[in-house]
């Protein structure tokens, strides 16, 4: 029975590893940037903390918005439609462009938002300056955002993972410069990270753009980028799809976001240990990006085709492998709990509150596994309103009060965040698969 979902495991893992060994590469560099920061001391770990939690707005939304263009390439490959394609590429890459210069002005007017939720003084006085330049580095980010997402609807995921490695080495090795004032270098410490981050992300958006003229695959789509027509009707559709995505984005994300002020509350070890359980929970998301992304492009193939039976059998391998692979994560950080925070820092009570976390961290992988694997299966059928919904109904109307009330001082502290972000994620999964199934009912 197992034997026809097992069989496509291959496949799956075949588009999905290059996507998770891209984005697990981009959070090792935040695990390094985390590790790298946290030796200066728990107040400059806790203000990266708080100045990516305003930064992860346009990073939710530049991600969301050019999530637009992976679905509709992928139908194009499935139904052979060049046209539409080349006009998705140069349609969706303006638009991802556009989007970052107007994201860099939006984190610049909300950016006084970091003095109103009462966070610890010197975390702040050392997160402006952090966030300052880390806001730039949203322009080259949507670009290469932009060019991953059509090669990933192309079903190659390879070349996005190859700059984003090279982006991520370079960044390794500017921030070890930069941040401690090696081969004479001035020591920036926070600010120094800041720019490994920006002058890397310019260089992943460049190398995107040097891979891809170079094979003829792609390189036919850059030919007349500057002198074509404006396409309204593909420019809309970018933005039908893209924006209720984006929103989804940005309710997951500031979920997310939230726990780093409400432990913000609780103090700078509080606010450091919640950023150590965030950066690590956030290793094992990649992976389920990976097989997120690859359930939007077989979706959107099988979409292409008019094949609605091989769809939904290609669905529940993908639903079946996320299983697998999030329970074995699970139990690696349960049988290293105690072990993980001791790579970022050594104060014993960061480390103890850290430890505590990674439990219910482990807990929650089998539902954020399952909800991004069927957040990439709706979007590959193009349905993403009721996502959008979905999302801020299980995130801001069940989980943020959950995670508000019991993470006070007087209940369970960062331990009662945590199960707001547990309860939000379990039921964003069950909504979600609710959705699906109802959308795939007559699909047999």
């Amino acid at each position: 029975m197992f034997s026809q979902y097992t069989k496509e495991f291959s496949t799956n893992i075949k588009l999905a590893l290059p996507v998770m060994i891209g984005q697990v590469g981009q959070i090792i560099v935040g695990l390094v940037d985390n590790i790298m920061v946290g030796k200066l001391g728990a107040a400059p770990l806790a203000a990266v903390s708080l100045g990516n939690a305003i930064f992860t707005i346009a990073l939710a939304l530049a991600i969301g918005f050019s999530m637009g263009i992976t679905p509709l390439v992928a139908e194009t490959d499935g139904n052979k439609n060049t046209i539409i394609r080349q006009r998705v590429f140069k349609n969706g890459i303006w638009l991802c462009l556009i989007v970052g210069i107007l994201l860099l002005g939006l984190i610049k007017l909300i950016q006084p938002l970091i003095f109103i939720f009462e966070q610890p003084k010197e975390v702040v006085s050392l997160a402006i300056p952090y966030l300052n330049i880390i806001t730039i580095s949203i322009i080259p980010f949507a670009v290469f955002m932009g060019f991953k997402q059509f090669t990933d609807g192309m079903s190659a995921t390879r070349y996005a993972m190859a700059a984003t490695i090279i982006g991520n080495i370079i960044n390794i090795i500017l921030n070890y410069v930069l941040i401690y004032g090696k081969f004479g270098f001035p020591k920036l410490e926070l600010e120094g990270a800041a720019i490994g981050t920006l002058l890397s992300r310019v260089i992943m958006a460049i190398l995107m753009i040097a891979i891809l003229k170079s094979k003829k695959q792609f390189s036919l789509y850059f030919k007349g980028f500057f002198n074509t027509t404006f396409d309204k009707v593909t420019f809309f559709k970018l933005l039908v799809i893209g924006f209720p995505v984006a929103m989804q984005m940005l309710f997951e994300f500031g979920f997310f976001a939230s726990s780093i002020f409400l432990s913000g509350n609780l103090g700078t070890e509080a606010q450091a240990a919640n950023q150590i359980a965030l950066n690590l929970a956030s290793m094992a998301f990649m992976v389920a990006v990976g097989l997120g992304v690859t359930a939007t492009i077989r979706t959107g193939n099988q979409l292409g085709k008019k094949n609605f039976k091989e769809l939904v059998r290609i669905v529940k391998s993908i639903l079946l492998l996320t299983l697998v692979l999030e329970l074995i994560l699970g139990l690696l950080f349960i049988s290293t709990n105690t072990l993980l925070p001791l790579l970022y820092i050594n104060n014993p009570k960061v480390i103890l509150i850290a430890s505590q976390l990674l439990i219910i961290v482990a807990w929650f992988q089998l539902s954020d596994g399952l909800q991004i694997t069927l957040l990439g299966t709706l979007r590959g059928l193009q349905d993403v309103n009721i996502p959008m919904i979905i999302s801020f109904i299980a995130y801001w109307c069940i989980g943020f009060p959950i995670a508000y009330w019991y993470g006070s001082v007087s209940y369970y502290g960062t331990f009662g965040i945590w199960l707001g972000l547990f309860s939000g994620i379990m039921a964003s999964s069950i909504l979600l698969f609710l959705r699906y199934k109802y959308l795939t009912r007559s699909m047999h």
